[in-house]
């Protein structure tokens, strides 16, 4: 007698296993990235995405500078340039466990072990998703202060900073950051593109809205409101995206957001909560930085704050370019390093720290060669803040090739599981060095010191993470596994 029933149709539904069949080719297809492609070839699959929506990501933060540039009113420019430390601490809290989250992911499947890698990402999404509530709350709570903080001391300055965090910071919170959190994890299986995808639809949406919402739904002298509320509204798109990509992979992925006691066991908050501390740390304590650097440089004047707050926007561009690749790399290394596969690890180490040492410099020659043009694009109206802040570019982007060897090496040492090593680099990149040096700068060196501060504290950082390096190297890995005697003796040297 035949079956007729529904399970007799779901074996025979010739559809059914040809979608079957394609979700495993996929599969394997990502698992090759990791272990089989040839590195370079590895790391351009992983890493070009990733840049390129980090990319993106700059060019629509400059867009909303641009646009507000477009007022003519430096008041709105310092506004948004105070309000960003505290948008972007939002950042932090999604490293803190997307970062960490894709490196114990990551490593989960280095060694099979995809049940690890759902509990890691349920732990991951709900830990980001609470934290950023509360984050938002207190921003809600402590509003005036924080502004104030932050170098919002100018009263129309005020006003506009308050408006823009309002809607980007309490009321678009949670879009900000489980964007970036979702980003990092879809990342962790190699997804890369997917992830880039995301990320750009949110940065073109918002080029989009900006001048919509500025200059044409909203009345003159409420542009920082409109700029605020297109930002808001792109994060809204690309979580719907990062939605609907993980509902169609949802019968293919480690992934998973469905929560379990699990979660809390087996040191998996630990694993992640480590090695997403330094990603945190470093977001966190370059914001801080910044906030410190505006409100000494709000001392010396509007036009020079005007100024720094579009040599900074400029200036991201090359720092997001590294820090797209090593996000991107990050999950090929702690794949490597979980399986044994060192030497292959140490290949995509050294192939994508050339490419974004390389990168780098060529942005600081860019930035060198075109610093007025670059800062006249975003201050239209003549005002002496054009000249002070090609100023303030040409000498931020000294650090460029130095930050990027940095990066490249924190996220190293945070695919290996080496806490510790990545923390202390990233509070040395920013926090230990740079916020004394702000203030003896700026008493030696008024105000233009206050810049100098930066690529300073990246040539000390990029030496203290090669010797990180070298010492791991020696102690951690067994060298006759990793090299070829010939790179032994060139390492050793």
């Amino acid at each position: 007698m035949q079956d007729n029933g529904p399970g007799a149709q779901r074996r025979t539904d010739p559809s059914a296993d040809r979608e079957a069949a394609a979700m495993q080719r996929k599969g394997h297809a990502r698992q090759d990235i990791f272990e089989k492609a040839p590195v370079f070839e590895a790391i351009l699959k992983l890493a070009i995405p990733t840049m390129i929506g980090q990319i993106i990501m700059v060019i629509y933060n400059m867009a909303d500078t641009f646009f507000i540039g477009q007022t003519g009113s430096d008041a709105m420019i310092a506004a948004a340039t105070v309000a960003m430390p505290a948008f972007m601490f939002l950042s932090a809290i999604s490293n803190l466990f997307g970062v960490g989250g894709a490196s114990a992911i990551a490593r989960a499947l280095g060694r099979r072990n995809s049940g690890r890698a759902r509990l890691c990402s349920a732990f991951s999404f709900y830990g980001c998703l609470i934290v950023t509530v509360l984050y938002a709350t207190g921003v809600y709570l402590f509003l005036d202060g924080m502004v104030s903080l932050l170098g919002g001391r100018d009263p129309l300055v005020h006003v506009f900073a308050c408006q823009y965090m309002i809607i980007t910071v309490v009321i678009g919170s949670i879009p900000a950051s489980m964007n970036a959190l979702l980003a990092h994890l879809i990342r962790s299986e190699g997804r890369s593109l997917h992830a880039a995808v995301g990320v750009s639809l949110g940065g073109i949406l918002n080029m989009l809205l900006d001048p919509l919402f500025m200059f044409v739904l909203l009345p003159r002298g409420q542009e920082i409101r409109g700029a605020a509320i297109a930002t808001t509204l792109s994060n809204v798109g690309s979580l719907i995206y990062f939605t609907v990509v993980l509902m169609r992979v949802r019968h293919m992925t480690s992934l998973s957001f469905k929560w379990k006691a699990e979660a809390l066991s087996d040191k998996i908050p630990a694993e992640i909560l480590v090695i997403g501390l330094p990603a945190c740390m470093m977001t966190l304590c370059e914001n801080i930085s910044y906030a410190v650097m505006d409100a000494l440089v709000a001392g010396h004047g509007l036009a020079y704050q005007a100024g720094l707050g579009v040599a900074k926007k400029v200036n991201m561009l090359a720092h997001c370019i590294v820090r797209g690749i090593s996000q991107g790399v990050l999950p090929l290394i702690a794949y490597n390093y979980a399986a044994r596969n060192y030497k292959r690890m140490y290949k995509s180490l050294r192939a994508s720290a050339v490419l974004s040492v390389v990168l780098a410099g060529l942005c600081m020659v860019a930035s060198l060669v075109f610093s007025h043009q670059l800062v006249e694009i975003f201050i239209r109206h003549e005002s002496p803040s054009q000249d002070y802040g090609a100023t303030f570019l040409s000498i931020l982007c000294i650090g460029c090739p130095f930050s990027a060897l940095a990066y490249m090496l924190i996220s190293f040492f945070q695919a290996v599981e080496k806490g510790q090593q990545s923390l202390l680099l990233a509070l040395l990149r920013k926090g230990i060095l740079d916020i004394p040096l702000l203030f003896l700068l700026n008493s030696l060196l008024p105000p233009f010191g206050l810049a100098w501060a930066t690529p300073a504290a990246d040539i000390v950082c990029s030496i203290t993470a090669v010797i990180f390096f070298l010492h791991f190297m020696k102690t951690h890995v067994h060298r006759d596994a990793l090299l070829d005697s010939d790179e032994t003796e060139i390492l050793v040297k």
